[in-house]
């Protein structure tokens, strides 16, 4: 165990083994522990994960690692920031342990990898079929290694909770997902470490995205349950700031497929723009809580 510089309140573990010490010791102190499962550049969005985990758990870990099977070989891997010491001072006030392993720690032979088929092809995996297999991979390697009792994910990333809620009935981990509502800038913008790549021009048009689906919930809420509806709203108003969009789906909770109707089991109105070579992502949850 090590502890940065800069915070040196908050213990830093770098391996498996010290990981494993931890979680025993956690055990026989019959703690219940939480991850926040992230890849640094923290923001409010990622504390409010922690602050979730602290109110329900005795115990929080949170994990900071750029995570290499998620990112295809053309995209923002290598600039993708890695801003640990920050990241630490910023946990410095929770009450948590840093697991900050290294690309070898974590992918020692580079040959095991998980899927979650369906889910994972379709929506964000149509253009990224890389991205979620790499997810899957390393949050499986992270349930293992940390046997959490809870895990914590944002609603943002909202085909990753999907994902993950799949991978932990298939697989039979013995804990529990929560899902935390999307943080965001007072003017609707979700909070993504990403969006230090906005030029002021850009970070001043994003926002109609979500103003879009604000729209669109508005409409759900009077009445309006059809597709073309609700998906008119969104690019009505994205298009007014001339967002260039990717995609926008209202799609079934469950399986993601598109539907027509929103019906009882409600609907995920999701979908990604880019703004130069900035690609962002957002959703609103439609007549049903995750």
């Amino acid at each position: 165990m090590s502890k940065d510089t800069t915070a040196s309140n908050v213990p830093v573990l770098h391996t498996v083994h010290q990981v494993r010490l931890w979680r025993e010791q956690q055990r026989a102190e019959d703690k219940k522990v939480g991850l926040v499962a992230t890849m640094g550049a923290l923001h409010e969005g990622h504390l409010s994960l922690v602050q979730a985990a602290a109110a329900q758990c005795s115990s929080v870990i949170v994990s900071i690692f750029v995570n290499p099977t998620q990112f295809a070989p053309h995209e923002d891997l290598d600039k993708y920031p890695r801003t640990l010491s920050d990241d630490i001072q910023k946990l410095s006030k929770l009450p948590v342990t840093v697991f900050a392993p290294s690309a070898t720690e974590m992918y020692p032979r580079k040959q095991s990898f998980v899927e979650v088929l369906g889910l994972s092809e379709m929506l964000e995996g149509v253009t990224r079929p890389h991205f979620f297999r790499g997810v899957a991979t390393v949050v499986s390697r992270l349930f293992n290694i940390i046997e959490p009792n809870y895990a914590f994910f944002g609603q943002k990333d909202i085909q990753q909770c999907c994902v993950l809620r799949a991978l932990i009935q298939d697989m039979h981990y013995n804990l529990k997902m929560v899902v935390v509502p999307t943080v965001r800038d007072s003017d609707g913008l979700a909070l993504s470490s990403r969006n230090v790549y906005l030029t002021a021009e850009q970070r001043a048009r994003a926002p109609a995205f979500y103003r879009g689906l604000c729209r669109a919930q508005k409409l759900f809420d009077s009445g309006v349950v059809d597709r073309k509806t609700l998906i008119d709203a969104v690019k009505d108003e994205a298009a007014k700031a001339d967002l260039d969009i990717e995609y926008v789906c209202l799609s079934n909770p469950n399986d993601l497929k598109e539907i027509d109707t929103v019906d009882s089991q409600g609907a995920i109105l999701s979908g990604a723009w880019r703004m130069g070579t900035t690609r962002l992502i957002d959703n609103i949850l439609i007549g049903f809580e995750f």
